[in-house]
């Protein structure tokens, strides 16, 4: 098993006896069917539906103060700590940007995968997005090794944990989609369980929703594989000289991309060679990308 400390990672803590229902009424995700132990993937949007902020949340035992713990992107976590002030008016609800490894209750994030462990540590929850992500584990950046050590597992870089991830295929903001600029199905949030279709009204919902019932998304994330050297995050990828999308983030031969699904389906049936910054690259299940583009009506 191994496990990681992602230094890119912050968190933010919302109490309060609404902090429940202030939070269902904001994001994404389906507060009402999150417990301590347990992890839910969301994201708060624009009132258009795009991402300002994804993350993972968890609610906090009492044990911890209660409340719930958001697992969010560090240099964004002051920002949506502030934007959730802006949204609280008169909710009973504290926010507090938990990112400060200076804080007495500072807070960072631990990944581990490829294994099972018979302890975990408090404030451990899987990762909803994909089980073999593995655990994410809140906790100070000093304990980090005693944590992996509690588990059964090597500490390694974190890039270890960016490889794994980027070839599960799940995407990170900032590196495969731009914060502001993207829907939540352009991502795939509403395949990694981060879209509760049947929930309340919140930031966002009726466009999302739209998208959903009419199948709009033309734009989707999906993995492919590099040949030789790696593009830049955000090189623009072509078919030829058309433009398609925009590479994301890379690792070990392998990476992910945002692709308008209709070009790249009307690429491979040509057999349009698909570039990026002049360097060869390859949709890794081309049939995927076919049935993305049968469930596509606009």
């Amino acid at each position: 098993m191994k496990a990681a400390f992602l230094p890119d990672r912050g968190v933010v803590k919302v109490t309060g006896e609404t902090a429940r229902d202030f939070l269902n009424g904001l994001i994404t995700t389906d507060m009402t069917l999150l417990r301590p132990g347990l992890g839910r993937f969301g994201a708060l949007l624009t009132p258009q539906g795009k991402i300002t902020i994804d993350f993972l949340i968890t609610e906090a035992p009492m044990g911890h103060g209660g409340g719930f713990l958001i697992d969010c992107p560090k240099v964004l976590a002051q920002a949506f700590a502030d934007k959730l002030g802006f949204y609280r008016l008169r909710a009973k609800v504290g926010i507090e940007n938990l990112s400060d490894s200076h804080l007495s209750n500072g807070l960072g994030v631990l990944a581990a995968w490829d294994g099972e462990v018979a302890l975990k540590p408090d404030l451990t929850f899987t990762d909803p997005r994909n089980a073999k992500l593995g655990l994410r584990i809140l906790l100070p950046a000093e304990l980090a090794q005693k944590a992996a050590d509690l588990i059964g597992a090597e500490l390694v870089d974190s890039s270890a944990y960016e490889a794994h991830r980027i070839a599960l295929g799940v995407p990170r903001g900032g590196l495969d989609f731009i914060y502001g600029d993207a829907f939540p199905h352009e991502t795939n949030m509403d395949r990694l369980s981060g879209v509760d279709f049947d929930k309340g009204c919140y930031v966002g919902q009726e466009v999302v929703s739209r998208m959903q019932h009419r199948g709009t998304a033309r734009t989707r994330t999906v993995r492919v594989l590099l040949e030789g050297a790696a593009p830049e995050p955000g090189t623009t990828i072509l078919a030829g000289d058309k433009s398609m999308g925009t590479m994301g983030s890379v690792a070990d031969g392998r990476g992910l991309a945002l692709i308008r699904v209709d070009r790249a389906s009307e690429a491979l049936e040509a057999g349009t060679p698909l570039t990026a910054g002049g360097l060869a690259i390859r949709i890794t299940d081309p049939d995927e990308l076919r049935l993305q583009q049968k469930q596509t009506v606009a």
